[in-house]
C-alpha cells in the first residue's frame, strides 16, 4: 500500500506545484489539498494521511498551530512545512516537524524530505512511542530517551549517559564521546529517572552515581566532584550532604 500525502496551502498554485512535485514518487499517493486547517482537519477525520506537507502562514488557524494540536494524538501524521517565511523554523522544532522546507522548493530538498518520512513511517510504533514520550509519559523509571531534532530522532539509553545538565530550554545528555540537547527541563526529566541510578549534585546538574570518583574543596571554599570520565563539575551547598552520603556509601 502506498503512503498518503496531504497537501495544506491557502494557496491554489502552491499546492498544484507541490501535487506536480510528489507525482514521481512512487511509492506515495496525494490523498487531497486543502486551503485551510479546518479543511484539512476534516478530510482526516474520513482519510488516514501519513504525511502533511503544510503551509505556515494561512488565515484562521496557522500551520504551526494545527501542527501543535495534532502532535498530541497517539499517531499522528508526519509534518514538513513548506512555507515561503523562513523565520518559524524553531516553531517548526517545538511542534515536532520533520522538517521545513522554504519556496521555491527544489525537487532535491523535496525528495530528501520525503524519503526521511518514508523511513520513518517504516518505523510507525518507534515515532508514536517518541511522541507519547513527549505528550504523555508512561509510568515508571525510564531507562531511553528518544532526542528529536528537525528532521532527527535518535534513541538514547539512560545508561549511556554519564552527567546531564540545564542548557537553556533543553537538558545536555553528556555521554562518553559527544553531548545531545533533549527538549525538556531538568525537573521534568527528574520525575522519570531513578535516583538510585543518578544523582543531584547541583540545581542544574545531575550524574550517574557510578561515575562518582572524589569531592574535592576549592580554594574558595566551594567543592568540585571528579567523575571518572574525567570530568570536574560544581557542587552546590544545598546538595552537599546527599554528594558527602553517596561518596561514603561507595566506600
Amino acid at each position: 500500500m502506498p503512503f498518503s500525502i496531504l497537501i495544506v496551502d491557502d494557496e491554489a498554485h502552491a499546492r498544484t506545484n507541490l501535487r506536480h512535485a510528489v507525482a514521481p514518487f512512487h511509492d506515495w499517493v496525494v490523498a487531497g489539498e486543502c486551503a485551510s486547517a479546518a479543511s484539512a482537519r476534516a478530510l482526516m477525520q474520513a482519510t488516514e494521511v501519513d504525511l502533511l506537507l503544510l503551509d505556515v502562514q494561512m488565515p484562521v488557524e496557522s500551520g504551526l498551530e494545527m501542527a501543535r494540536v495534532l502532535s498530541l494524538q497517539e499517531a499522528p501524521p508526519l509534518i514538513v512545512f513548506v512555507t515561503a517565511h523562513r523565520g518559524h523554523a524553531l516553531d517548526a522544532f517545538d511542534v515536532h516537524a520533520l522538517d521545513y522546507l522554504v519556496k521555491p522548493v527544489s525537487e532535491q530538498r523535496l525528495r530528501q524530505a520525503v524519503e526521511r518520512a518514508q523511513q520513518l513511517l517504516q518505523q510507525r510504533a518507534t515515532y508514536a512511542r517518541a511522541l507519547r514520550q513527549f505528550t504523555d509519559p508512561a509510568p515508571g523509571y525510564w531507562n531511553e530517551l528518544i532526542v528529536r531534532s528537525v528532521g532527527r530522532m535518535e534513541k538514547v539509553a539512560l545508561d549511556d549517559v554519564l552527567w546531564m545538565e540545564t542548557a537553556s530550554n533543553y537538558v545536555a545528555l553528556h555521554l562518553a564521546q559527544r553531548k545531545l540537547l533533549h527538549r525538556t527541563t531538568l525537573t521534568e526529566l527528574m520525575r522519570y529517572l531513578d535516583p538510585g541510578q543518578f544523582l543531584r549534585i547541583h540545581r542544574r546538574t545531575l550524574v550517574r552515581r557510578s561515575e562518582l570518583l572524589a569531592l574535592r574543596q576549592t580554594p574558595e571554599g566551594g567543592h568540585v566532584l571528579a567523575l571518572r570520565c574525567g570530568q570536574l563539575l560544581a557542587v552546590s551547598e544545598s546538595f552537599l550532604t546527599a554528594v558527602k552520603s553517596a561518596m561514603d556509601g561507595r566506600r
